[in-house]
């Protein structure tokens, strides 16, 4: 691998810095405490980091995103990490019946709940309902939601099995208790690369990456733990960010 693509990454690192450490030490400053807690601040940092850049890496995904979500998703949709709500603007309003956010990171309820409020969905008239818990939590999840169980008829991950904790048994109770029969799972990930050596650099970045952007890991195989995945044309095999977007239909 070439060391320009290995440290492609220090360009982002030192754009995410600049914009995420001052805020982020003012809030240690007015609530020391936080220094004991070492996963707020990191979704805070997040958080400020997510307010400058998620807009762009919305727009970089927004063809992909627009071939799978929009023809595909309908019914109750639940959405895995859902950030800032980007994923609500390629859902087609007359075949979605309710938008169900999770997102632990309360930081980003604000500007999740705005955008889902733009394209038509409320908690006054019961179409939006945010969770806080993360997507590991699924008895938190079934207990919100309507009966009968499972309840969902579509499953979206965007750029989240990167940071879920024990992603492969999470995925699997996910698909298991909370997808009905016929439902869907479309996802849209950053992933571990086929090449030996980019896996390499990708294991090498991923503490400083993870500990910086509340888990999010790049060494993960998250499209070998769900069926029928499609390839994502346009990136090189360099790419540090290897992406895969597919869709599974339960049995």
């Amino acid at each position: 691998m070439r060391l320009a693509a290995a440290f492609s990454l220090h360009t982002d690192l030192r754009l995410c810095i600049m914009v995420g450490f001052w805020p982020t030490v003012l809030a240690i400053w007015h609530t020391p405490s936080l220094l004991f807690r070492p996963i707020e601040i990191s979704r805070i940092f997040m958080s400020c980091v997510w307010d400058s850049y998620s807009n762009m890496v919305d727009e970089g995904g927004k063809d992909v995103k627009k071939g799978l979500i929009t023809p595909h998703a309908y019914g109750f949709v639940l959405d895995l990490g859902a950030g800032h709500g980007h994923t609500v603007n390629y859902l087609e309003r007359s075949r979605v019946t309710k938008y169900i956010a999770v997102e632990p990171n309360v930081h980003m309820h604000a500007r999740l709940r705005s955008t889902a409020f733009a394209a038509g969905y409320s908690e006054e008239a019961g179409t939006l309902l945010i969770l806080t818990c993360g997507a590991e939590d699924i008895s938190t999840i079934l207990l919100s939601l309507p009966s009968p169980h499972p309840p969902i008829d579509t499953l979206i991950s965007v750029l989240t099995i990167c940071s879920i904790p024990s992603p492969q048994s999470t995925i699997a109770a996910l698909i298991t208790e909370v997808l009905k029969p016929g439902g869907q799972m479309l996802f849209y990930e950053h992933v571990l690369s086929d090449r030996k050596d980019v896996v390499w650099w990708q294991r090498f970045w991923t503490p400083l990456w993870s500990t910086m952007f509340d888990g999010c890991r790049m060494d993960r195989p998250s499209h070998r733990w769900i069926e029928d995945v499609g390839g994502w044309e346009g990136e090189t095999d360099e790419n540090l960010f290897w992406h895969r977007v597919g869709r599974l239909v339960k049995a």
